[in-house]
């Protein structure tokens, strides 16, 4: 419904039945593989909006447009001093921040949030997904990483500044409001939590399949939202 108000192209995947690699079922990075896929099937697309099965759109008639890209810069910040709950390095060489935005994140109480970002379709992009899904990470890692594609991306990030140069980060309510019970630790935090007044655009269910009630939440939260 929400990509046939704005005209948008809309892809829906599967990522539960497809093993990329007969060893071992990577399905954080499977993430990348289907970014990847969809866009060579829209070469002609300016942006990907990933978004997970567990999100729901609050605000349908909202555009992306409206919402994010005409105040882009306004909306995002480019460096960690305000807001940095890894404690990543603040700064590294060679880093151009007055390059254009590839790459539009959110960050929560566990690091970057893959729930629900934005890409835009450049040769930048797709080299950076190549690197992130390149096998050789995850065969080294992947006893390190306990959140495998995120801790991926986190890595890649703090140390490589053609990557670090092109990233911009959303206030995580912006794209990804979270319910009460996700980042429990930080309750009283109000940028992390849909806030019903405010009309955030979007919330993630992030973490309900562990110990939550997936269905129950959405089902609240598609109430409200047609309400």
């Amino acid at each position: 419904e929400y990509a046939l108000r704005h005209g948008y192209g809309l892809a829906i995947k599967d990522l539960t039945t497809k093993k990329r690699y007969s060893h071992e079922y990577r399905e954080g990075w499977q993430k990348v593989d289907i970014l990847k896929q969809t866009m060579r099937e829209f070469p002609k697309a300016e942006w990907f909006w990933l978004l997970d099965s567990e999100t729901m759109i609050m605000e349908p008639e909202r555009s992306l447009e409206e919402h994010i890209f005409n105040r882009l810069d306004n909306l995002t910040y480019r460096t960690l001093e305000e807001f940095n709950p890894l404690n990543l390095p603040l700064d590294i060489p060679y880093v151009d921040y007055k390059q254009d935005m590839d790459f539009l994140i959110t960050q929560d109480c566990g690091g970057f949030n893959l729930g629900s970002f934005i890409v835009r379709n450049s040769e930048w992009t797709k080299l950076l997904l190549d690197i992130w899904w390149d096998p050789v990470g995850y065969e080294q890692k992947h006893m390190v990483w306990e959140h495998r594609e995120q801790d991926a991306l986190e890595a890649l990030y703090a140390n490589e500044a053609w990557i670090r140069e092109k990233v911009g980060f959303l206030p995580l309510r912006s794209i990804n409001a979270f319910p009460p019970g996700a980042c429990s630790e930080f309750s009283n935090d109000p940028r992390y939590f849909y806030n019903e007044k405010e009309h955030d655009f979007v919330v993630n269910m992030a973490g309900c399949n562990f110990g939550r009630d997936c269905w129950g939440e959405m089902s609240h939260y598609a109430t409200l939202m047609k309400k």
